[in-house]
């Protein structure tokens, strides 16, 4: 029996997938934890992973710091998405839908509105940047890249992502695993190029970076644009999981998939930045990229750009998708991907047409949406801890009678903890667009507010529960949830 056979029918690929943020039945939850390995090591062949190995080698870090860095980066940060992305199999409901457990049918909406802010950005950063390796073959193919082009550009990118979003889940994982192998390939070959231009002299020569401004400005950087970026959306792949499936087996599937092609793309980038000198603050950094490869990889270059990036976006906009039906609009799950799709063209329109400044709003973004994140990234996880499990009706139900209603719809045990710690994030935090009032010394340099917000969220949560901080979610963690 093919594997097309054995999908349900909600959820086949090649046809519009009929789950929205509903959990998935019993009857209709298939697959193996492998799969995730496919999705994200596809999410993340991107080249903006050689765009943040040039981040490390402008902060000034030398070779060992910068493997360090990107090793540590996504592993750490991808630990996480591995670890949240079991509730995706214990609720069967995409992760901003579960998050109504926690934070209450109403007091739920803050941190999905977060969520999907940031899913639209990312769309919006990816597609900017396949729209720009587009470009470039247009311009091999001798038209000007001038404003009707670069807009031409843009809208054949976006379409092509949301056609792999509207189809929905079975889709884009046939798709993912598709990109790993096809443009996996292409890139090793790509990133091999890349290292034979090092210049090694100039690389092993270079002297330790600053720990300060260096490893641990770029470590709270690329934390920021790998896993952290991903955390509000790692169940919504894991939900139709069966329940038998390993917790286990999910976290580190996630966590190889998403390592292994961004240690070897920041490196190289690392490398490449020998070569390239401009290659952290390019307006374009897929030119910068391609300028260091021989002029006949140029096509098979930028295709590979292409491939990798539409496979970063086409999650992102799915998972957007699914937090615009967690915030209350009432439509089909695929009308939602066409609302995100007109949203991106306009975003990518304003940077590249208007603004032309790509790293500036680019670091900004990373780093402020980062403490809104990982603030609820943290709330969640305690609440994963205490709960180990979901009641499936209620999660779909925002009336008084929801086991997650709380007071008034509001689980305020677990709102205060998100704000808190959103608040001394952005205390800490400095970026291009914002200061902090306590970003100085080590934290002017470092930007680890999102990392200090994490913690006090989490603290926060777990000591209102330790004090009976909610009557309401007390008796609902004692009651029966759905497994």
């Amino acid at each position: 029996m093919s594997e097309q056979q054995l999908q349900p029918q909600a959820d086949r690929a090649w046809a519009i997938e009929m789950y929205g943020i509903e959990p998935i039945a019993d009857q209709d939850r298939h697959g193996k934890s492998f799969e995730l390995f496919w999705v994200w090591f596809a999410a993340n062949i991107g080249i903006l992973g050689i765009v943040y190995g040039g981040i490390l080698t402008a902060a000034g870090l030398n070779l060992w710091q910068s493997i360090l860095v990107a090793l540590v980066a996504p592993l750490v940060s991808f630990a996480l998405v591995g670890v949240l992305s079991i509730a995706g199999k214990w609720g069967g409901a995409p992760m901003l839908t579960l998050s109504r457990a926690p934070f209450g049918t109403r007091g739920n909406l803050g941190p999905t509105l977060i969520s999907w802010i940031s899913l639209v950005g990312w769309e919006i950063v990816t597609v900017i940047t396949a729209a720009y390796a587009l470009l470039g073959l247009l311009n091999l193919a001798g038209l000007p890249a001038n404003t009707l082009w670069t807009i031409v550009s843009l809208v054949t990118i976006a379409l092509l992502v949301v056609v792999f979003g509207l189809l929905g889940h079975a889709t884009l994982v046939w798709i993912q695993r598709a990109a790993t192998w096809v443009f996996g390939v292409f890139t090793l070959v790509i990133v091999i190029f890349l290292i034979a231009r090092t210049n090694w002299s100039t690389v092993l020569a270079a002297p330790p970076g600053p720990w300060d401004s260096g490893v641990l400005a770029t470590l709270s950087i690329i934390i920021a644009g790998t896993g952290i970026g991903w955390v509000n959306a790692g169940a919504d792949y894991a939900r139709y999981l069966p329940h038998k499936s390993k917790g286990q087996s999910i976290a580190w599937w996630t966590i190889l998939g998403s390592t292994i092609p961004l240690f070897v793309l920041i490196l190289t980038g690392a490398l490449l930045s020998s070569k390239v000198s401009n290659l952290a603050t390019a307006a374009n950094p897929i030119q910068a990229i391609g300028s260091a490869l021989p002029s006949w990889m140029a096509v098979p270059y930028l295709v590979t750009a292409i491939g990798g990036l539409i496979a970063e976006a086409d999650l992102s906009i799915y998972s957007s998708g699914l937090n615009l039906l967690a915030i209350g609009i009432k439509v089909k799950r695929y009308k939602t991907v066409l609302v995100d799709g007109v949203l991106m063209i306009a975003g990518a329109v304003y940077v590249m047409l208007i603004a032309q400044n790509f790293f500036g709003p680019f670091e900004s973004f990373l780093q402020l949406l980062a403490d809104g994140l990982t603030a609820w990234a943290a709330v969640f996880l305690i609440d994963m801890v205490k709960r180990r499990g979901y009641d499936s009706s209620s999660l779909t139900n925002t009336s008084p009678t929801s086991r997650y209603f709380y007071k008034g719809g509001v689980n305020w045990a677990a709102v205060i903890a998100w704000l808190l710690g959103i608040l001394v994030g952005l205390a800490f935090t400095v970026s291009p667009w914002f200061s902090g009032p306590f970003a100085v010394g080590i934290f002017a340099s470092s930007s680890l507010g999102y990392l200090i917000g994490f913690c006090v969220s989490a603290l926060t949560y777990w000591v209102l529960l330790s004090i009976g901080g909610t009557k309401n979610l007390t008796a609902e963690l004692q009651g029966k949830v759905a497994q």
